[in-house]
């Protein structure tokens, strides 16, 4: 097997543990939210991932001044690793809070399919910059998508305003994804993942002192599920998928990440005592096929002639 078949699986495991590690987030995120309102839980939550990824920094720093004694490492500019931190944080502070605000307008079955839109909307958007996605993850596409619906909706489809600012969500997501893949081969990822978080915690702190009242009781009244958000959920899962997207294209990479909805049913399940429909369940395995597919050797299209 050639090593960039090797790192394409490795960057695949990795989004799946993200997609499981998001998915099982939405048990924290609902409890974190008894206690604070949106933008405060976001604020914190997001912080403290950056928080935990600067010691990872200092030490992986250190063991590369050593190591490079008898390996040169690869360095770039502070100016081009802090700008595509700011780009990337600019697109995940649009989105996060538009889905937050979005939820609270419409349901979150709805809310849940329309946001993993992205997973055919980063393929569309792909053309635009000449990347030509291979037939079986078009195909994988589809299929995503009918898994998505299955899982997720159990109402018919509308467009109000909750589902307005989801799409909305969902679009910038797309733009998240797609600057991720472009930045990641050429910027360290850990200190990229280290930048957005910082200035996405940064951000969301304004509205939330405009709009909300934080309070420090109330934040440590929920400081499990605070931390699990933002520990794991933030500061592991989204560190992730930045060093995965180094070696996964971002269309293979949306539909891996899309298993979110996968895992958020499991958790639901096994914490909720939510157990899923035979709906949900035939919807988690037309996924599962979806992402087996994608990773299969490219099929050919027939030449026309």
């Amino acid at each position: 097997m050639s090593t960039a078949k090797n790192k394409n699986l490795l960057g695949t495991a990795q989004l799946m543990l993200a997609a499981f590690i998001w998915g099982s987030a939405f048990v924290a995120q609902s409890a974190g939210m008894e206690h604070n309102g949106p933008f405060t839980f976001a604020s914190v939550r997001f912080l403290i991932g950056g928080i935990v990824l600067l010691p990872v920094i200092f030490f992986k720093d250190l063991f590369e001044k050593k190591r490079q004694a008898y390996r040169p490492v690869q360095k770039c500019s502070f100016k081009k690793l802090f700008v595509s931190g700011i780009v990337c944080g600019a697109f995940l502070f649009v989105a996060s809070n538009l889905q937050q605000i979005g939820i609270k307008y419409t349901t979150v079955g709805k809310a849940g399919f329309i946001t993993t839109l992205y997973v055919i909307l980063v393929p569309v958007c792909g053309l635009l910059f000449k990347d030509r996605p291979s037939l079986n993850v078009w195909i994988s596409v589809g299929l995503a998508l009918v898994g998505l619906y299955m899982l997720c909706m159990s109402e018919s489809l509308s467009i109000s305003l909750g589902d307005g600012l989801v799409l909305l969500c969902a679009i910038v997501y797309t733009g998240h994804i797609i600057a991720l893949g472009k930045v990641s081969p050429e910027v360290d990822p850990i200190k990229l993942s280290c930048i957005q978080f910082l200035f996405v915690g940064a951000a969301t702190a304004i509205p939330a002192f405009i709009f909300e009242t934080p309070d420090l009781g109330s934040i440590v009244k929920a400081w499990l599920p605070i931390a699990y958000a933002g520990v794991l959920s933030s500061g592991v899962a989204f560190t992730l998928q930045a060093v995965a997207q180094k070696h996964t294209e971002a269309t293979i990479a949306a539909i891996t990440m899309s298993f979110e909805s996968v895992f958020a049913v499991l958790s639901g399940a096994v914490v909720l005592q939510q157990v899923p429909t035979l709906r949900e369940g035939i919807g988690c395995v037309i996924m599962f096929a979806a992402i087996i597919l994608a990773q299969l050797p490219p099929l050919k299209r027939k030449k026309t002639i």
